[in-house]
């Protein structure tokens, strides 16, 4: 669960919501081949959940009531890598912030890969 408070109150968001939210946005943009996984950590837990997509490429912590997101994905080859980046930090941010209300502090995204 991710909890922050602004004016209005304390606000509790579950850590799926947000994966699912972000992973759903990411997979939808041009020159995104797959999502990788943040850690091995996390392909451990979602073996032992059975769950595919746990996790898969995103990791949302809060910092000073703001979220930071980390997305990793693999792009295609031939891609500009700068306009794709550029583009997933856009589209995650107003994603996220259209359908929580949060504040988004930053978009890191990382290139782990480029596949043909």
């Amino acid at each position: 669960m991710i909890t922050w408070e602004n004016h209005i109150g304390k606000i509790t968001i579950s850590n799926r919501y947000l994966t699912d939210l972000i992973t759903g946005t990411v997979s939808s943009c041009v020159g995104v081949a797959d999502m990788k996984s943040v850690s091995l950590i996390s392909d451990i837990c979602s073996f032992i959940k059975k769950d595919s997509m746990a996790g898969k490429g995103v990791n949302v912590r809060v910092k000073d009531n703001r979220l930071v997101i980390d997305v990793h994905v693999s792009v295609t080859f031939g891609t500009n890598i700068s306009a794709v980046t550029a583009s997933l930090k856009h589209k995650v941010r107003y994603a996220v912030e259209e359908a929580t209300g949060a504040e988004v502090d930053s978009v890191n995204i990382f290139v782990d890969n480029i596949t043909e």
